[in-house]
């Protein structure tokens, strides 16, 4: 799409109503490198690359918060030089923009048991979150060893531990509670989840959380899903009347 097709998408924005919070499921590097016949890293390594162009595009778009499912709890079955590959890339890329990234102002945590990744990558990704964990305009929320159903087992497990501590009790339990002992406790529900590659499915994608989100899927593979789709999602999303379950 020309650089001006894309601005006047952009102008279609009304920026009195956009989403506070917007979560992605990054998918379809593989299937972009299978139908180019590279190997499946290169369809991660050029997905990483839109990693930073969607950052960018959100920051401008005034977003505060976005949250991206990376590698998930069932990744791990994967031939192990692919998530050799992912881990590689992942390092890479937090040593190389993490400095561009605090300067914007941007704050990086992670959701899920990031204990379980290699030394080297947990050491990066503690770093950056250590680095940034005072920035303000925006949160960067990565899903890293990431699954819903597991992140519910770990609020369940959380609030036992208060009640056996005494410091809550059971009838104190809510769902405005139990959001407070999850991964995603100091973040608002996402407004609008896009899930690109043509997959019509949630893959353990934030469970609890999008209850009253908008869904937003596209057949474009994330390594090609440039600004102009974060636009249409964003443009489309603005039509829609959220009802939270009201009239």
């Amino acid at each position: 799409m020309s650089k001006d097709k894309v601005l006047e998408l952009r102008n279609k924005i009304d920026f009195h109503n956009i989403p506070n919070h917007v979560a992605i499921i990054m998918d379809g590097n593989g299937r972009w490198a299978k139908k180019r016949f590279l190997p499946r890293t290169a369809g991660h390594q050029e997905g990483m690359k839109r990693v930073m162009d969607i950052v960018e595009v959100a920051k401008k778009l005034n977003i505060k918060y976005l949250s991206l499912y990376a590698f998930s709890t069932e990744n791990w079955k994967r031939p192990q030089e692919e998530i050799d590959g992912l881990m590689k890339i992942l390092v890479y890329y937090i040593r190389s923009e993490l400095e561009k990234i605090h300067e914007n102002n941007i704050r990086i945590q992670v959701m899920g048991d990031i204990t379980k990744l290699p030394k080297t990558p947990k050491g990066e990704v503690e770093k950056a979150m250590e680095k940034t964990k005072n920035n303000s305009k925006m949160i960067l929320n990565i899903g890293l060893n990431y699954g819903g159903r597991d992140e519910i087992i770990y609020g369940i497990k959380n609030i036992l531990e208060d009640i056996k501590m005494g410091k809550i009790d059971e009838d104190d339990i809510t769902t405005e509670l139990f959001s407070k002992y999850i991964y995603t406790q100091n973040l608002p529900d996402p407004d609008l989840l896009i899930r690109p590659s043509g997959e019509l499915r949630l893959s353990n994608f934030m469970l609890y959380q999008i209850a009253y989100t908008e869904f937003w899927f596209s057949d474009i593979y994330w390594p090609d899903f440039k600004e102009e789709y974060f636009y249409k999602a964003i443009i489309d999303y603005q039509k829609r009347n959220r009802r939270f379950g009201g009239i």
